[in-house]
């Protein structure tokens, strides 16, 4: 497998002038020099690397570049001269052309692929799974890059962040190439898009699952968060070394027609309540999952609720473009259990259900209240935190939300990161004060809150466990522990059955 940017398995090494001159860089020193591979990392320079020196938040790579030279990097990108004896390509900003030297220095791997893009603000993990599926389904190999985890080749392994940094992609789709892989599944998310981490990166298709408040820590605004997101439909079809591009946009998000007039290719249109390409008839969603109808084919999901529908359905829209016959991408998506920490159901028999779901915006708990509600012939009974150092005006609206669809809430710790427990949760009760409701408690410990819920469930109850998901820690201000909601849940609801039984 291709390591840090590493040029595939024949492909020419590109030199240094070549490089210089794709990213529109300032050459010093010898353009001759052959590029081995590409690295941000001084830690994982190998002989023969060009070393990128980005300025970081806490951190400036270029304090690395001595290192960097000593472990045999034979060239440097960077921001600013350095007194170093290798050439250096010299940028206005480093961080923007490290997609692009990435790709170039890996034979752009991309160009290999059928590359997949999914942006919203909710829905892009379990649609990049239920792509990946289909796809699989129909006897192509796909990778995936996301929230969870990255599959490319031989690796498997948790993800950091949504969306790598740019010359990681690089790598895992060189990977997928080398093991001859036809296409990818990447979740793309506002800060990738902002950050420059897909330039480089020729996508075939882009899906719009939905946009709704996220993220406002980092974007200032919700214009800026939209226009972020909008970036990688502007991005499909610049580059057209491929044919048969496609963007897939639901119909039904207020948001839509931004993203229908960024798009440079054809649209393919997905929804429920609007006329579409694709548009889920009939639709019903119990404790059983979701069923719906698309022309004479009907779809029976073992996922429940109405947002899970419109997951399919931009999965359905992806195989028909890729060529897959619909009745065969719904007999693929009918096969899908689950998706980890997506409304995950933590079952070992008792009569009331337990639910685990990613949910942390106002909206995507109102859709995950809801469709628990489906489920409860009793209470819905929930508990949630709210990430530290993140968007704080989310938090009182959180609050809102769950007081509005939850029977009784327990508000709790997330990752408080650098943040006081208190000062998050209080924020978050502030939400359900404002609304004059009464039905919460506060339990800073979230194990503790964890074990309450279930101790005070009863048959027909839901318990709700959102925020997490899939995450298996919890983040402190400079170090993180273990945690995984499910293991804590699976736990509580054991020792409620061992306590019955005795």
């Amino acid at each position: 497998m291709s390591k840090r940017g590493e040029v595939l398995s024949g492909k020419r090494a590109v030199t240094c002038e070549e490089l210089a001159s794709h990213i529109q860089g300032c050459l010093v020193g010898d353009g001759d020099v052959r590029l081995r591979g590409l690295t941000h990392d001084s830690r994982q320079v190998r002989p023969g690397d060009i070393f990128v020196c980005i300025p970081g938040a806490r951190f400036d790579g270029h304090d690395f570049a001595p290192a960097a030279v000593e472990q045999g990097a034979v060239a440097l990108i960077v921001e600013r001269p350095l007194g170093l004896p290798v050439p250096q390509i010299i940028v206005p900003a480093s961080r923007r052309v490290l997609g692009k030297a990435a790709a170039l220095v890996s034979g752009y791997p991309s160009r290999q692929l059928r590359v997949i893009g999914v942006t919203g603000t909710k829905g892009k993990t379990t649609t990049t799974y239920l792509i990946r599926h289909v796809l699989e389904s129909a006897g192509k190999k796909a990778g995936l890059i996301g929230t969870i985890e990255h599959v490319a080749g031989s690796q498997r392994r948790p993800s950091a962040r949504t969306t790598p940094e740019a010359s990681d992609i690089q790598v895992l789709l060189s990977a997928m190439v080398e093991a001859r892989w036809d296409a990818v599944v990447m979740e793309v998310s506002s800060h990738a898009t902002e950050m420059g981490r897909i330039e480089g990166t020729e996508f075939d298709v882009a899906v719009f699952t939905n946009i709704t408040r996220d993220h406002m820590d980092f974007h200032p605004s919700f214009e800026h968060y939209l226009h972020a997101k909008l970036r990688l439909f502007a991005q499909v079809g610049v580059e057209a070394t491929k044919g048969h591009k496609a963007v897939i946009v639901n119909v039904d998000d207020p948001h839509w027609e931004h993203f229908a007039r960024a798009a440079r290719v054809p649209m393919i249109t997905v929804g429920i309540d609007n006329p579409a390409d694709l548009r889920a008839e009939d639709v019903s969603t119990s404790a059983g999952g979701s069923q719906f109808r698309i022309g004479d084919v009907s779809i029976n999901l073992d996922l429940t609720g109405r947002f899970n529908v419109y997951n399919a359905l931009c999965a359905l829209a992806v195989a028909v473009h890729e060529g897959i016959p619909l009745k065969e991408a719904a007999e693929a998506l009918e096969r899908v259990s689950g998706v980890p920490g997506r409304f995950e159901r933590i079952d070992i028999g008792q009569e009331f259900a337990v639910i685990v779901d990613y949910a942390h915006t106002e909206d995507s708990l109102r859709n995950v209240l809801t469709a628990a509600r489906d489920l409860s012939s009793g209470r819905v009974i929930s508990v949630c935190g709210a990430g530290g150092d993140r968007d704080r005006g989310k938090r009182p609206l959180m609050g809102q939300a769950l007081a509005e669809l939850s029977d009784q809430v327990i508000i709790t710790s997330d990752n408080p990161r650098s943040e006081s427990p208190e000062q998050i949760c209080a924020d978050m009760v502030s939400g359900i004060q404002s609304i004059n409701k009464t039905n919460y408690e506060v339990i800073l410990d979230r194990q503790a809150a964890i074990e309450k819920a279930i101790k005070i469930a009863q048959p027909g109850d839901v318990v709700l466990i959102a925020g997490k998901g899939h995450e298996t820690y919890q983040e402190f201000a400079d170090h993180r522990v273990h945690f995984d909601d499910r293991e804590i849940a699976r736990a509580a609801l054991e020792r409620r059955q061992s306590t019955t039984q005795a």
